[in-house]
């Protein structure tokens, strides 16, 4: 178990690096918190940083998550752990997640999670052509969202609920589906100030690289 055990820590740790705030910090000079929404996300970085840097910060957070299961899952794997590999990447996909969500960094302030998730769910597919159309429905289900409202938050809410339900439509392992509603609670929680602003028509949107407040 302490491989298991170690292999978890690691994944927390390289969740919690946080890319936004130290990508901020030395471009800027100030702190992502203390600036926009306060969240330390790529979307947040964006409205800082620019739609360059922005995605650069959007793409190391996709990769944390994607090199936390890939690459330390298939480390742990071809030591023969004593769990089923499904499980063991899942767990190192929830551990770089929550790394991100709640970065020891930063007193536990992080992001909201949705480009980190995605790259442990690119991880996750990449063995199953099943799991492989989910994560192309749900990004499409985001653009799709995202076109017509102009709200990040809203499209990501949105992309997150529909994730079990594509994966019960595909069938794809129960161990998956349960990971997929984890996830789904995981950005409900995280998005929980969003969601209210989203109720009371407050969130903001964003159109021409600008923002306002939704209708």
């Amino acid at each position: 178990m302490l491989p298991i055990i170690t292999g978890i820590i690691i994944s927390y740790f390289l969740g919690s690096i946080p890319t936004a705030y130290l990508f901020v910090r030395a471009f800027k000079g100030v702190d992502i918190r203390s600036i926009g929404s306060g969240n330390v996300g790529a979307t947040n970085a964006s409205r800082v940083l620019g739609k360059g840097l922005g995605g650069v910060v959007l793409l190391l957070d996709i990769l944390k998550g994607f090199l936390a299961v890939w690459m330390l899952g298939g480390f742990l794997i071809a030591r023969g752990v004593s769990v089923p590999a499904d499980v063991l990447r899942v767990l190192l996909g929830l551990a770089c997640i929550s790394g991100h969500n709640w970065t020891v960094f930063l007193n536990f302030k992080g992001g909201k999670g949705i480009a980190t998730t995605l790259g442990v769910l690119l991880s996750l597919a990449a063995g199953s052509s099943g799991f492989r159309m989910v994560i192309l429905l749900c990004l499409l289900t985001w653009i799709a969202v995202f076109v017509i409202r102009r709200i990040v938050s809203l499209a990501s809410v949105v992309a997150a609920i529909t994730l079990p339900v594509y994966m019960v439509l595909f069938k794809v392992s129960p161990v998956f589906i349960f990971t997929g509603i984890l996830l789904t609670l995981f950005v409900l929680i995280r998005h929980k100030e969003n969601i209210k602003r989203l109720l009371q028509g407050r969130e903001q949107c964003i159109t021409f690289g600008k923002s306002k407040t939704s209708a």
